[in-house]
């Protein structure tokens, strides 16, 4: 009779055929060396999907969490790094708003996030919100917006990193404001900015616009504040010869 276990990793590998095999082979000996490749065979297609939804992702950089600095951010109630991590809020499409000053750790948290997300088998996609609104434009000229949009609505998360540096036309803020609004109870999103919300307009430049867009974000959202100063440049300055 077939282990419990192996017939539960043929199940997951879709391996019909080899269930049939295996139940024929009566010692157990045969039963734990196919269990043993089925095991290899699993975590390669794992990592070979990690590598591929990593790619996919676009991170401008790699991070992780090893040696994170959290003392200077703010967590709402009921809100931890760890409750983060274990990406519950993923699962139930909220999102996550990082606000605060340049430099503090907000796009770092955020990429790490996603690479744990990736590591989970989520398909995540990385923008520079300027990026974003750029490349939107493009697919708008071009006659290719709805299949674009149809390609991110697949995401179950989406980023959107530094919004509050560029100034949006607003064709862009529209078209941001629809990628938004597809999102808004279907997909999680991550949004880090440096500007509170009530300066959003001077992006979006229409009131109502931007007041619908925070809407839509904030209704099921946690919303975490950093503080203090700018790690890059407190690195930088420790650098300077005394």
């Amino acid at each position: 009779m077939m282990k419990p276990e192996l017939a539960d990793l043929c199940k997951q590998l879709r391996l019909a055929h080899v269930v049939d095999y295996v139940t024929q082979q009566q010692d157990e000996q045969t039963q734990a060396f196919v269990e043993q490749l089925l095991l290899a065979e699993r975590e390669g297609r794992r990592r070979a999907r990690l590598g591929k939804l990593v790619q996919q992702a676009g991170f401008p950089h790699l991070k992780t969490f090893e040696g994170y600095v959290r003392e200077h951010i703010s967590f709402p109630v009921g809100c931890t790094l760890e409750t983060l991590l274990d990406m519950r809020w993923l699962t139930q499409r909220e999102n996550l708003l990082l606000m605060g000053a340049v430099g503090t750790g907000k796009t770092h948290m955020a990429t790490a996030l996603d690479v744990e997300a990736c590591r989970r088998g989520y398909g995540v996609q990385f923008f520079r919100a300027s990026d974003l609104v750029s490349l939107l434009q493009e697919k708008f000229a071009a006659g290719t917006l709805s299949r674009f949009r149809e390609k991110l609505k697949k995401m179950d998360l989406i980023i959107l990193d530094e919004v509050g540096y560029v100034p949006f036309s607003q064709t862009g803020s529209e078209l941001l404001f629809n990628v938004i609004a597809d999102c808004y109870e279907q997909q999680s999103v991550i949004v880090t900015s440096n500007l509170e919300f009530g300066q959003w307009t001077s992006i979006f430049g229409d009131t109502k616009l931007t007041s619908a867009l925070v809407d839509r974000l904030v209704h099921h959202a946690h919303i975490l504040s950093y503080t203090g100063d700018s790690f890059r440049l407190k690195q930088a300055m420790e650098r300077i010869p005394q």
